[in-house]
Order: structure tokens, then sequence, then C-alpha cells
């Protein structure tokens, strides 16, 4: 049969999302666990046995967490939460290859990326809690398969963290993992304020390119980035801070400029997502666009990896 069990009522299902949609994380976590039988028997039946089961069970619970702020009826969450795991299983389904999907997450309809979402409820601080809790080798892909804008295929974030698309996907399943175990230890302690984070990184991103534009960069690298900072690009060291004053001295030499579009900010790793404009007599010397994926060391940016957006 349907395999969801008989005791979930509407009335309490209806009540435990309100609580999840005000920022109980505990009243999620319930949600998760009643409904689960039901929502494995529709991945089972999509998939079949096997380990894609469990990671499409763990992404579910990821857009779960992004988007319970979303359902307009909570009494209906159930049959929410297994639209979630089918729609999954179809987009992993359709991947041409099943190691290399490149459709996003699913989005609500009114075009808010994962990170607006992220930012409109409460549960948001929780979350940063735990995936600051991840290692860096996990932290990175997670963050940008379901935090960045321009960066979520699996073959993109194999170019940005030089790692086999295989490996990708292996350290996602591993980060969906562990993010659940984080999310249960730190449920019940404070929580930075991801809101206010992000926002001050906004601010940082635009000061950083008008201070470049006004010759001042250097300044900014002695105050804000480690002495040993290292500029990476596809994951190979190209060199130090005098690359990157070098660089951008380039582009603007060039009359290239940038123009912040995203911006993911933790407490070890930020990411700036810029739209690349080049001059209207050299329009392609450079992509459209580039992300800055910057990890901290005691508050100082210590490595700066550059990934382009491919030309059209």
């Amino acid at each position: 049969m349907s395999g969801i069990p008989r005791d979930i009522g509407p009335v309490e299902d209806a009540a435990l999302t309100r609580a999840a949609q005000a920022g109980d994380t505990s009243a999620l976590a319930v949600l998760l666990e009643r409904h689960r039988p039901g929502m494995r028997a529709v991945a089972l039946s999509l998939l079949g046995p096997g380990p894609d089961v469990d990671d499409v069970m763990q992404e579910a619970a990821l857009v779960a967490l992004r988007r319970i702020v979303d359902v307009r009826d909570p009494e209906a969450v159930g049959p929410w939460l297994r639209m979630v795991v089918r729609n999954n299983c179809r987009t992993l389904l359709r991947a041409s290859r099943r190691v290399e999907p490149m459709e996003s997450v699913p989005l609500p309809s009114n075009g808010a990326t994962p990170e607006q979402v992220l930012q409109s409820h409460a549960l948001r601080d929780w979350i940063w809690e735990a995936v600051e809790a991840l290692s860096p080798a996990l932290r990175l892909p997670l963050v940008l398969r379901y935090f960045s804008t321009g960066i979520t295929s699996y073959q993109q974030i194999a170019e940005a963290c030089a790692v086999p698309v295989g490996t990708v996907r292996s350290r996602l399943s591993q980060a969906r993992g562990t993010l659940a175990q984080a999310l249960s230890s730190t449920a019940a302690t404070a929580h930075e304020d991801a809101a206010r984070r992000t926002e001050a990184s906004w601010q940082e991103a635009h000061e950083t390119l008008a201070a470049a534009e006004r010759g001042e960069f250097g300044k900014v690298v002695r105050d804000r980035y480690s002495p040993g900072v290292s500029l990476l690009s596809g994951g190979r060291r190209l060199g130090g801070a005098d690359l990157l004053l070098t660089g951008m001295d380039g582009d603007l030499s060039a009359g290239v400029r940038q123009r912040p579009l995203h911006v993911v900010a933790g407490r070890s790793l930020v990411i700036w997502e810029m739209e690349l404009i080049n001059p209207p007599d050299d329009p392609d010397h450079c992509p459209p666009g580039v992300a800055w994926i910057m990890s901290l060391d005691g508050g100082r940016f210590d490595r700066v990896s550059l990934c382009h957006t491919p030309r059209p």
C-alpha cells in the first residue's frame, strides 16, 4: 500500500508545520520522522532499492529545511513532503548520467534563490551553525550546491573544487548525512545571526570593489587578507597577494567592472558571485561572471578560488 502510517493526522501535522514555520526546530524534526515511511515509499517506487534512495531522502530533508515556510496548507504537509521526494527522484532519473545530475534543487514559484529562502525564516541560523560544523571538504560542495546561484550542478561543483564528479556526489551524500547529525546536536544551542552576517558581507563586497576603483585595493588586501593568502583557479595555486593586486589592476585598466549578484556568508566560507561587465569596445575580454570562493582563518581571507562562468 502507501506505506504512510495511519496515525498521522492532519490536525497534528498542521500544528507541527506552523511551529516549524515559526522556527521550532524540534517540530520540523518530528514532521520528517512522522512522514519518513511515506517519503521513502515514494523513493523506492520510483528508484528501486539502492543508495540513490538514501541520497534522495537526505536531499528532501534539506529542501524541507529551507522551504517549510512555503507550505500554505499545513494540513497537507505530508503530500508536500512526498512531492519533494518525487521531484528529486525525477530529477535524478532524467539525468543522462546518474552521477552527473545537472538540474538545480526545486525552488519556490516566486523564483527566490535557496539563500533568499534561508534568510526568510528563523531556521536559517540553526542551519548555518550545522553547516559550519562540517569539514571544509564537505562544507564547500554543500554550500555551492544549495546556497549559490551559479555553481549548482555536479559538473560545476567538480570544477570549482578540482575533484571528479563522482567525488562531488560522494561528498554531498556524506555532507547531507553529517549535516543531519549536526542539526540534531546544535538544535538547542545559541546561533549567530546569519542574516546580519550576510548583509555585512554584501556591504564588504561593494566596498571592496569601490576601493579597487579608487586604487585602494592594496589596502583592502592588507586589512582583510592573510599575508600568505593563496589565489587559486581549478584547485591550482596561481600566486598570492601580488597576483591578486595585479589581476584586479589589470581588469580595471582594461575597463572591466564587477557587480555583486549574490552573496553567501558563513564564518569560515564566503562566496561572492559577480557579474563581469566588459568595456563596449572589448565585449569578450572576460567571461560573463566570476565567483570569489573565499575561506577564512582568524577572520581573514586566506584562500581565494576564482570560478568563472563559462561563455554561452
